[in-house]
């Protein structure tokens, strides 16, 4: 477009709808114009100016090259969160909510005959999605969030900005594993969750993943098992008596994990995800 008010909102709706399908198209129109989902309508009629237009081609020939519509959007929901997100960590995807959400459970169950903080650490945070959950809808837990990539904390610290005064709460440290945590809290935590890397090295993946997703965030070794395995034979000393482990992972791994926790020691679970696959593994320190 060469001027302002050439062409409107439903034109250019009409046409992404054709490239891309109508919840894409759709998502791209709502971020450019700032409407609110479910008031597109009110925008259509509006006339198109030139910078609305030169975002709006940006990111529908963004979408068309294969890149993930929440890269392109640079943000994404997950439970109460509206998170920034790009190449730099993963998508949050609906099985991480459900994850979260065991882990939730346990903080605000621990924190009914608790005086002080309920400890919880997010090993492996990426976008902050998990662990700036737990500090939202947890108002008396305070929460560690570590990842080994520099990259990766840069985005988690965006989030944490975000969040107000939930955000006092949350300590953001670089470093793989429990090594990024301070001492000070060995043996203290009351729930460790992770979503940590769980494909295997050669494991084929959708395009849409492979291509865009960061792969240290997605390969661990050739079965997937080695960071799971690391966390696992890490964990006991780090929680407190009675403290809680919530690993998300692949169905097929589930049973595996189940057992390794169950021979250190610590009882454990397998729930399910939204389709009803196995997903996370519960596992909680006898003594």
């Amino acid at each position: 477009m060469s001027a302002d008010g050439a062409i409107a909102w439903a034109t250019l709706l009409q046409e992404a709808t054709e490239r891309l399908g109508a919840m894409d198209a759709q998502r791209i129109v709502e971020e450019v114009t700032g409407a609110e989902p479910g008031e597109l309508h009110r925008v259509l009629d509006d006339l198109v100016t030139e910078r609305g237009i030169a975002r709006f081609d940006t990111m529908v020939q963004r979408r068309s090259g294969g890149e993930p519509l929440q890269y392109v959007l640079g943000r994404w929901g997950f439970r109460t969160l509206d998170l920034m997100v790009d190449s730099r960590v993963l998508i949050p995807r609906p099985e991480t909510e459900v994850v979260a959400g065991f882990a939730i459970d346990v903080v605000q169950s621990l924190a009914k005959d608790r005086v002080g903080d309920v400890l919880a650490a997010d090993l492996g945070c990426g976008s902050g999605a998990i662990a700036l959950s737990i500090a939202v809808e947890c108002p008396t837990s305070r929460v560690f969030a570590t990842d080994a990539s520099t990259d990766a904390l840069v985005v988690a610290r965006a989030n944490l900005s975000g969040i107000g005064r939930a955000a006092t709460r949350v300590s953001v440290s670089e470093g793989g594993w429990f090594e990024a945590l301070p001492d000070v809290v060995r043996g203290t935590l009351d729930v460790v969750i992770s979503n940590p890397p769980y494909v295997g090295d050669d494991e084929v993946l959708p395009e849409v993943v492979a291509d865009w997703e960061p792969a240290q965030a997605l390969r661990s070794g050739s079965e997937g098992l080695d960071d799971l395995r690391h966390i696992v034979d890490e964990a006991g000393d780090w929680l407190a008596p009675r403290g809680t482990l919530i690993l998300e992972m692949a169905p097929d791994q589930t049973e595996t994990v189940a057992e390794w926790c169950r021979h250190l020691s610590f009882t454990a679970e397998i729930r399910p995800d939204l389709a009803g696959r196995p997903r996370a593994v519960i596992a909680q320190k006898e003594h």
